[in-house]
């Protein structure tokens, strides 16, 4: 049997995943360094004991770095195959299918961001027949698509499309800049409008509130100093032009409540509106991704899912596959369509 990688490619992380027993999700800034795509990949893939293909998806083709979407697939591709070296390459597109990386490049919107096609083809097998909702949070953005009968049924392919339907929302619960979330918050007998600045992320939220725990390696924050409550306090109390000698843990911990809140609130809002184009009651969601969390409190929230068998990915593949998702699904893909 043939040993099947997928590739998730993204601007900021790269995912990979056996599709059994391995997923590995490391951060990658494409846009500062796209030229070390091809030495990145290489060095994930030799994480693995063997690779007789490669199945690869990608979304860094969005990263600042290119001047086209048509540019970054082509761009990526071509550090795939060097990284591949002689291993075969299958490119998942949202047509539903893999094609060879030059079929790939010509027929580039379909290549762009198709990762989600490829989670939402996986998933449609573990959904029950009828309505059903795939919700997965990552880092950066929110997927909400919904599944009829088994498959994937998007109104939108794009990701401009699946932006204006609401099956695409482009936050997410680390790297998104803590001035899109809200324009103020309540602060003693006030509001205090927040500063237009990248001082703060929704990691810093999370890890306030408790939802993300402390990762003093990871310094991919705002500030570059490390993922800890302390740091991230500094981060959010400088989105109030302050520091911690004017606001105190238990005030910037209230900001970060009432930002979650509003977040929540703002996927929220999305969530209702994929639901009202589904053809019927929502009958089962499926969760993923870092921010499962999260998914599963819109999906209690939510009046319209009350009823809705609940599943997720994080308990049935564990935490490593559901943080990695679309990378597990290509793989598992890839073993029955590649091999």
């Amino acid at each position: 049997m043939k040993r099947i990688i997928g590739l998730d490619i993204g601007g900021a992380n790269l995912k990979a995943s056996d599709g059994e027993a391995q997923s590995i999700s490391i951060p990658f800034p494409l846009w500062k360094q796209p030229e070390r795509l091809p030495e990145a990949l290489a060095e994930l893939i030799t994480r693995f004991a063997a690779t007789d293909t490669l199945a690869v998806t990608m979304t860094g083709e969005l990263a600042d770095c290119y001047a086209t979407k048509s540019e970054g697939v082509a761009d990526i591709l071509a550090a795939v195959e060097q990284a591949a070296a002689d291993t075969p390459v299958g490119v998942w597109q949202t047509s539903g299918e893999f094609v060879e990386p030059e079929v790939a490049r010509e027929f580039w919107m379909l290549t762009a961001a198709a990762n989600w096609h490829a989670l939402a083809t996986l998933a449609g097998r573990i959904a029950p027949t009828g309505a059903a909702l795939l919700i997965d949070i990552g880092s950066t953005t929110t997927d909400i698509v919904p599944l009829v009968d088994c498959l994937p049924m998007p109104a939108g392919r794009t990701d401009l499309e699946r932006l204006q339907c609401g099956e695409l929302v482009y936050s997410g619960v680390k790297r998104t800049p803590v001035c899109a979330i809200a324009h103020s918050v309540p602060f003693g007998a006030d509001h205090c409008p927040l500063a237009a600045e990248l001082f703060a992320t929704t990691h810093d939220v999370y890890l306030l509130t408790g939802d993300i725990p402390e990762d003093a390696d990871d310094t991919g924050t705002a500030d570059g100093r490390p993922a800890t409550i302390e740091c991230a306090r500094d981060r959010l109390t400088r989105m109030l032009c302050a520091d911690r000698s004017e606001v105190s843990l238990d005030e910037i911990t209230d900001v970060a409540r009432f930002l979650a809140d509003v977040h929540r609130q703002r996927l929220a809002g999305a969530l209702q509106r994929v639901l009202r184009c589904l053809p019927g009651t929502c009958g089962s969601v499926l969760t993923s991704g870092e921010g499962e969390f999260l998914a599963r409190r819109l999906v209690a929230d939510s009046p319209a899912l009350k009823d809705a068998t609940f599943l997720s990915l994080a308990e049935m593949l564990g935490d490593e596959h559901s943080q990695a998702a679309c990378a597990y699904a290509l793989a598992r893909l890839g073993s029955e369509r590649l091999a």
